[in-house]
C-alpha cells in the first residue's frame, strides 16, 4: 500500500466525461490498496473566463475579491469530481484551501505557501477516505482566500505530498512524460524515463512547460518523487527525483539530458554606455525595483576604456516597460541609443553530466556555427548553457543540437 497525491490538470479534467477519465485512474489505485489524495485545476478555459469577468467588472480591482473569484473554478471541479468517485463507489469528499488548511502569505495572485496542515487529511485518508482537494489556493494571515499563481495547482499537490508524507505525487497532463526536447520541433525526441530535480528546474526556468518552476523547486526542497503521467494513455512516464547513487546509478551520466527554449525572452542594448564602476548598478538597480527581472546580461569589453555597450533580456511581458523606463534615465545613463529586439529565442542544454565533461560548451558554438546560427548572448551555470539566437533559427538550431549531444530516438528506443 501506498499513500500517493495524483494531480489533474486543466486538460485532464476539461469536461465531465475527462472527470470521470480521471476518476477512474483514481478509483483503480484505491481498489489497488492505496491511499489517494486528489489536487484538480479549474476545467481548462475556466480560469481565463473568470479573469476576464473580473476584469470587465473593474480594470482596477481588489486584488482580494480576485482571488475570491478565480479560486472558484478549482471549487467547482473538486466538487465534481468527489461525486463522481461517489458515484463509482468510492468515499471522497472535496476539500478547499482553507479547509486543510493550506497557509500562504498575503501576497494576492501570486501567494507564496507557508505552511500545510496535513494531519485532517492523512486522518481521511487512514480511514479509506479520497480527498479531492481544490488546487492552486491556500487562505493568507488575515483568514482570505489567496490563488498562487501560474502553475498553481502543481505546486499545491507537491506541498500537500510533502504535508502527508506521501510515497510519491504523480502529475496527470496531456504529454506521457519530459522528453529531451519539444517533440513538435525535433521528431526525433525521445521520453526521458528519469531526470533529477536539478535538471528538471534548469529546464523548467529555461522555457520547458511539462511542470512549473515553483513545484520542482519544492519537490527539491522536500524530496518529493513525482511522475509525470498522461491522463489519456497508459504509458510509463518520467520519473523526477534525487540523483541515483550506489549500484543503481548508470556509470556516467549522459552529458546533457534535455534542451529547452523560451520565446518570452527579448533583447535590449545601451550603446556606448560609460565605462566606469557603478554603471551596472545605475541601469539594473531601477530595473529591480520596478521588479523587471533581468536574465542573461553581456558587457562588451571597451576598446578606449571610455565607453561600452550594455546587453541584456527581459521578458517579453516586461519589454515595453523596461525600455520606456531607460529612455526616460537617459540623461542620467548617458548612453547613446537603445538597440530593442523581439525576435530573439534563448536555447539552453541541460545536463548534470556536464559537472564531468569538458568540451560542452564547444560542442554547442560548434553546431550552431556549422549551421551558420549566430550566437548573441551567451551564460551559463554549473549544469546548463544557454544562448540567445535570432528566433528564425530556432528549429534549425534545435534539432542540430538534439543531434550533437546524441538525444535522438533510435528505432528502438521509439518501438
Amino acid at each position: 500500500m501506498a499513500r500517493i497525491v495524483q494531480k489533474f490538470g486543466g486538460t485532464s479534467v476539461a469536461d465531465l466525461d475527462r472527470i470521470r477519465n480521471a476518476a477512474g485512474r483514481v478509483k483503480r489505485a484505491v481498489d489497488a490498496g492505496d491511499q489517494v489524495a486528489v489536487v484538480v485545476s479549474a476545467m481548462s478555459g475556466e480560469t481565463n473566463r473568470l479573469v476576464d469577468l473580473v476584469r470587465a467588472a473593474s480594470p482596477l480591482h481588489d486584488a482580494r475579491e480576485y482571488d475570491a473569484v478565480v479560486a472558484s473554478g478549482e471549487q467547482v471541479t473538486a466538487g465534481l469530481m468527489a461525486i463522481i468517485l461517489q458515484e463509482m463507489g468510492v468515499q471522497a469528499r472535496s476539500f478547499l484551501g482553507w479547509q486543510i488548511p493550506l497557509h500562504t502569505d498575503g501576497l494576492h495572485g501570486r501567494a507564496r505557501i507557508m505552511d500545510v496542515e496535513g494531519g485532517l487529511l492523512m486522518e481521511r485518508l487512514e480511514q479509506g477516505q479520497v480527498a479531492v482537494i481544490a488546487g492552486f489556493q491556500g487562505v493568507s494571515p488575515e483568514n482570505r482566500i489567496t490563488t498562487l499563481g501560474r502553475g498553481g495547482s502543481d505546486t499545491t499537490a507537491v506541498a500537500l505530498a510533502a504535508a502527508i508524507k506521501a510515497d510519491r505525487c504523480e502529475i496527470y497532463t496531456d504529454v506521457d512524460g519530459v522528453y529531451t526536447t519539444d517533440p513538435r520541433i525535433v521528431p526525433k525526441a525521445r521520453k526521458i524515463n528519469r531526470i533529477t530535480y536539478e535538471e528538471m528546474l534548469e529546464l523548467a526556468s529555461q522555457g520547458a512547460k511539462v511542470l512549473q518552476t515553483r513545484s520542482v523547486e519544492m519537490a527539491m526542497n522536500h524530496n518529493v518523487p513525482v511522475m509525470v503521467l498522461s491522463s489519456f494513455e497508459d504509458k510509463p512516464g518520467t520519473l523526477v527525483a534525487h540523483e541515483e547513487v550506489g549500484e543503481n546509478a548508470d556509470m556516467e551520466n549522459e552529458v546533457v539530458t534535455g534542451i529547452a527554449y523560451d520565446k518570452n525572452e527579448a533583447k535590449i542594448t545601451l550603446v556606448n554606455v560609460a565605462d566606469q564602476p557603478g554603471i551596472a548598478a545605475s541601469i539594473f538597480g531601477p530595473l529591480s525595483e520596478a521588479e523587471i527581472n533581468v536574465d542573461m546580461i553581456v558587457q562588451n569589453v571597451s576598446p578606449d576604456g571610455e565607453t561600452t555597450n550594455m546587453t541584456f533580456t527581459v521578458t517579453e511581458a516586461d519589454f515595453d516597460r523596461a525600455v520606456a523606463m531607460l529612455e526616460g534615465r537617459k540623461d542620467e545613463l548617458q548612453y547613446q541609443q537603445i538597440l530593442a529586439d523581439r525576435n530573439v529565442v534563448k536555447i539552453s542544454v541541460v545536463g548534470v553530466g556536464m559537472r564531468s565533461h569538458a568540451g560542452v560548451a564547444q560542442r554547442m558554438f560548434s553546431a550552431l556555427a556549422e549551421r551558420s546560427v549566430n550566437i548573441q548572448v551567451i551564460s551559463t551555470s554549473e549544469i546548463k548553457v544557454s544562448v540567445l539566437i535570432s528566433e528564425d533559427y530556432l528549429e534549425l538550431a534545435l534539432r542540430a543540437l538534439h543531434t550533437a549531444y546524441g538525444l535522438d530516438a533510435t528505432e528502438s528506443l521509439e518501438a
